[in-house]
This record gives C-alpha cells, structure tokens and sequence, in this order.
C-alpha cells in the first residue's frame, strides 16, 4: 500500500514522523513523505531513505502572521495544497498520515479533498489549530492525553526504551533545551553548576549550536567540569548515563524520558503556541511522575528540594506508563 506520512517543522513532529515511517517499513509498505522547505523538515528527511519519494513544498506558518504576511501564508499553503494534490493522485496514496504542524496542511487538506483517508497524531497535550479544524473529517484522531483516543500510546524509538533502567538518587544531571538550546536553561545551568559539582555530581548539556561557545566559554571560567555538546542524535544514549533531566516541555522529549525511566524537572517554553508545553509538563505532574517549574520561578530552591527526594518510585512508575511498540499499534491501525 502506497501511505503518506506529513507535517513537521520541529523535532517533536518529526520523531513521530520516523518511529511510523520505521515500523510501516517493516510492515512492507510503500512510503512516500510531505514536508516544508522551512523548518527542520529537509535536514532530518532529505537523505532518509525509508521513504520511497520525499518533497519539500513552500510553506510557512499561519498562526502567527498578521496582515499582509497571514494572507501570504494562507496563499502559500493553498498553492502548495494544489501541489500535493498532484503528488496523492500521481502516486496512487491510499492513507494519509499527519504528525502535525503547518508543514501537515497541505497534504491533509488534498487528503480530504481527494476522499483519501486521513489519520492525525496530536503530540501536545493542548490540541494545534490545524488539527482541531481536521479532526472532525480525519478518520482517526490519535492522541496519549485524550481519554477517548483508541491508542492514547506515545510513538517513541525502540532506542529509549532499550537503555532504560531505574534511578535512584542523583548522580549526573543532564540539562535538555532541545535541538535548538534554551537561553534560560543555559543561563540556569551556569547559575546552577557551582552548587552541583560541590556536591559531587556531574553535568551533561545539550546547549544547542547557537550558544554553544558561550556556555564552553561559561563553564571554563568557572572551572566546572562539564559534558557539553551542541545536540546528538543519539541522545538516547546521553539520557542513559543520566539520573535527572532538566527538560523544555516538548512532547518527544517528555515521552522519551519518560520510556527511559529518566525523572524530569519540566521547564516549559513560555512562548510555545497555546503554552502546550506548560500543559504537556502538567499533564505529566497530575500523573506524580515528574516535576514543573515556570521559567520566571527558577530558583536554586526548585533543585535542591529534588536532590534529597529518592528518584526510585518516580523512576519505575514511567518505565510503567510509557508502553513500548506504539508506532507498530498505530501502524496496524491504518493498515487496518
């Protein structure tokens, strides 16, 4: 069967986007991928070749514009709507998939109005504008945080689950600002590094490339001894060697930790659209398998009051949550 997986423009989409595409794969299907010249989407699926076709259309977010450049946009996505008409029809697609995010317009919109099956996976626990305008004609709306979702199951890589283990008490921090880095979390983490490594724990930092030499340049003056790196594919295999992570509150990088048994302090990006990461950490808080923090209350306080807490119960009960083999359940549903 010819499937076509869509959307993107940042990581959290798009690691949705290859757990499916992986577990389609092994499942022998044909797969061809839609995505936006901007964004992320070209760097992680250019060269990927568990897709049988991949194309990059010119669009741009909507949500945000104003004016003149919202009508742009709007005429951006319809033109490239037109366009993946084309590619649905040219390449006889049988079940559209959307991961979400603007790069997911234009395919779903042909989807629907070529009769074509759409399936939407809603990431956040705050449901986007574009899905909320297609769930009532997708035939299915997917979602971890809606009770009435038919897998509430989180696609995570097998890689996360693979080097779980249970913590216990706190003895190497990563700090996670996702793959573009997080000035504020940066900034906490330099404030933060003197207390830690006084108490003999040692530090990982993804910082992203932009503030890269700043915070080598930070901790250097500091005389803190640090693991510090841009961004890692394999971050997996960072997380493994971690007991703590100091996280934003994107939804791949909340499930994750979670599938790795990796407790979290959730700092949430103030100006993600609709706050969903404030409601992506809360959701995880209501379930007691984490900690949230709102980053105008970063406080030395907030860190130490989890260096004393035992990390086991916490530890154990997301390696319990978080099931593995989401994306096959999710891959046997649309072939169903």
């Amino acid at each position: 069967m010819n499937i076509l997986l869509t959307g993107g423009g940042t990581g959290g989409h798009l690691a949705i986007a290859k757990a499916l595409m992986e577990s389609l794969a092994s499942k022998n299907q044909s797969l061809f991928f839609i995505g936006s010249q901007r964004g992320q989407d070209r760097s992680w699926f250019e060269h990927e070749e568990g897709f049988k076709r991949r194309f990059f259309l010119e669009t741009q977010g909507v949500v945000n514009q104003r004016g003149i450049a919202k009508i742009r946009s709007l005429f951006s996505q319809f033109q490239a709507m037109l366009e993946a008409r084309k590619i649905l029809k040219n390449h006889q697609i049988k079940r559209v998939v959307s991961v979400g995010g603007y790069s997911a317009a234009p395919a779903s919109l042909a989807a629907l109005s070529l009769g074509i099956p759409l399936y939407i996976h809603e990431q956040n626990a705050k449901v986007g504008l574009l899905n909320r305008l297609l769930k009532p004609f997708s035939r299915a709306f997917l979602s971890s945080y809606d009770s009435n979702s038919l897998i509430r199951d989180y696609p995570v890589r097998d890689a996360f689950f693979e080097v779980a283990r249970v913590r216990s008490r706190v003895k190497k921090i990563l700090f996670l600002g996702g793959s573009q880095g997080a000035k504020a979390i940066n900034d906490w983490a330099l404030e933060l590094a003197p207390l830690i490594h006084q108490r003999g724990i040692a530090i990982m930092h993804q910082c992203g490339e932009v503030d890269y030499e700043r915070m080598k340049r930070g901790y250097e003056e500091r005389s803190i001894p640090v693991e510090l790196f841009a961004f890692d594919r394999a971050i997996h295999q960072k997380m493994q060697q971690a007991d703590l992570a100091i996280s934003r509150a994107g939804a791949s990088s909340l499930w994750e930790l979670g599938a790795n048994g990796l407790p979290a302090l959730f700092i949430p990006y103030p100006f993600a659209a609709g706050d969903h990461q404030y409601y992506n950490a809360k959701f995880i808080l209501d379930q007691g398998l984490g900690w949230m923090v709102r980053q105008e209350n970063l406080s030395t306080e907030v860190l130490l009051e989890i260096l004393e807490e035992d990390l086991s119960q916490k530890s154990e009960c997301l390696m319990a949550y978080v099931k593995r083999g989401a994306a096959d359940r999710m891959a046997d549903f649309i072939l169903s």
